[in-house]
């Protein structure tokens, strides 16, 4: 009762100043919660909450527009994820990842929804009274949250042997639209009599034309506009880097449009655009490009997590638990596992333990979260229960999944100590000019000689700058060195190469 003499609504004339300083409280308690282990996305959403309805009185309520901004964000997302996707590095892991992103969303909602029928049908609402009705449920939280993955992974930089952060990276980057298509499919079967009084077969095809419909445009639209964009990156110059950046976010944002106009999935789309930008087009200082890329992912997934944790209602919530502890189990302990040893069985070269840890890797987040909405805006009966199963089940992922991985890769021998970042001082290396590497200086290296000179270099190898401490030194032949300074180097060739083999 208390509370409620404070509620203010947070779509007032005083928006952005609650806004920032939700914002500044939550990368605040972020720096702290890092200390715990606690993900960063998962403070977002406490904070969100905590400011909420049932906290000190913030209210949101608004479903439609919760949705607009949500989609929104996550067209950011997986758009960033997209550009930051090397197709090298992808391509030896590419058939596992599609196999996860595709089949493997299938099999964990076949398998959870069958669960939830046979099991929990009687503790998810009305939604409950059918089996597509729990098809749905089980389709919203399908998939890993592409969100919760490149921010847990990268965040708490998590190095695993065998490509599987790879492996991982790309399917929780591509298999958004895969769940989201499952659940446009059951939320437009359980919205039309005609379809439901169709029977199986007549709904089995109605899903099976939907689904086949949105792939084969969104990925027909990623194509034409990515090989597009590349052309268009490539022949137009523009006067600043900026400009890059905008220009490549509105593409991304085109791609989507246009497959949605088409009725196909338009995540798909863009998330292919922005692999084909990234891996085939010429980008001007794209160091620069995917900087700004970065700091707009964190932006919409701050706003996006706080937005719907305002949503949330933890007084609701409670009565959600049971229901949501016991499919989060099942998904966790089953449905994950089968989905992904079933999917991996034919590649022989991934081992039982990385398999295990993929399968440990089924973060939700504010993907399940925001695919719940749909079924709420479509006013479906007992959506609104759906929403709190969906929310809490993120919490308990987040919680015991999220903040476990480190821990279970180093458990399992699978995590290594990458070599520190290279530090080019905000150059732009092009890659045919060399490689940088950084080398820290050991005793052994100064047995030799303690100056520069006496390193004796191999042919084709140069010091940049000499990193000590805090200071960053010119190097030149007679400096004298030290154990534990870092030599940022560059490789490449030298004009005795080219005497050697000179350009035809």
């Amino acid at each position: 009762m208390l509370l409620s003499v404070f509620s203010v609504d947070i779509l007032s004339k005083n928006l952005l100043l609650l806004v920032s300083v939700l914002v500044f409280f939550a990368i605040l308690l972020t720096k702290i919660g890092t200390r715990f282990g606690m993900p960063s996305l998962l403070l977002f959403l406490l904070i969100g909450m905590l400011a909420g309805a049932d906290g000190i009185g913030l209210r949101f309520e608004d479903y439609h527009l919760a949705e607009s901004i949500g989609h929104f964000a996550m067209t950011i997302i997986l758009f960033t994820g997209g550009l930051q996707t090397s197709l090298e590095e992808t391509k030896p892991v590419m058939k596992q990842g599609g196999l996860l992103s595709t089949l493997g969303v299938f099999i964990t909602s076949l398998l959870t929804g069958l669960f939830i029928f046979l099991v929990a049908r009687n503790l998810v609402g009305d939604v409950g009274a059918t089996f597509v009705g729990c098809l749905l449920v089980a389709s919203v939280m399908s998939s890993t949250d592409s969100a919760s993955v490149f921010s847990i992974l990268r965040g708490k930089k998590i190095h695993l042997r065998e490509r599987i952060g790879t492996m991982l990276e790309f399917e929780s980057g591509s298999n958004d639209p895969m769940a989201y298509v499952l659940t446009i499919i059951m939320v437009q079967i359980l919205t039309s009599p005609a379809k439901m009084a169709s029977g199986v077969w007549g709904m089995i095809w109605t899903g099976t034309w939907i689904l086949a419909v949105q792939i084969a445009v969104g990925v027909a639209v990623g194509v034409c506009v990515g090989f597009g964009a590349k052309y268009l990156l490539e022949k137009v110059p523009l006067p600043g880097n900026s400009l890059y950046s905008i220009l490549i976010l509105s593409i991304g944002f085109f791609a989507n449009g246009i497959a949605l106009l088409l009725y196909g999935n338009g995540l798909l789309s863009l998330y292919i655009t922005a692999i084909i930008i990234s891996n085939k087009a010429d980008i001007p200082n794209k160091k620069d490009v995917l900087k700004f890329f970065d700091g707009m992912t964190w932006l919409m997934q701050l706003v996006m997590f706080l937005m719907l944790g305002l949503l949330a209602r933890p007084s609701q919530m409670i009565l959600s638990f049971v229901p949501a502890l016991l499919i989060g189990l099942f998904m966790v302990f089953v449905a994950r596992p089968a989905s992904v040893f079933i999917c991996l069985a034919p590649f022989k070269n991934i081992s039982n333990k990385s398999k295990f840890f993929i399968s440990w890797v089924g973060l939700k987040g504010a993907g399940p979260i925001l695919f719940a909405l749909y079924p709420v805006i479509a006013g479906l009966e007992g959506a609104d229960i759906m929403f709190n199963i969906v929310f809490v089940i993120t919490l308990l992922s987040l919680v015991v999944q999220g903040m476990t991985l480190s821990t279970m890769a180093k458990k399992l021998d699978l995590s290594f100590d990458e070599d520190p970042e290279v530090e080019t001082f905000g150059m732009e290396i092009p890659e045919e000019m060399g490689m940088l590497r950084d080398h820290t200086v050991t005793e052994d290296d100064l047995m030799g000689g303690e100056t520069l000179r006496d390193l004796s270099l191999p042919h084709g190898i140069r010091v940049m700058m000499v990193r000590r401490d805090d200071r960053f030194l010119v190097p030149h032949g007679s400096m004298r060195l030290q154990e534990g300074d870092h030599l940022v180097i560059i490789m490449g060739e030298t004009d005795e190469d080219l005497q050697k083999d000179p350009a035809p």
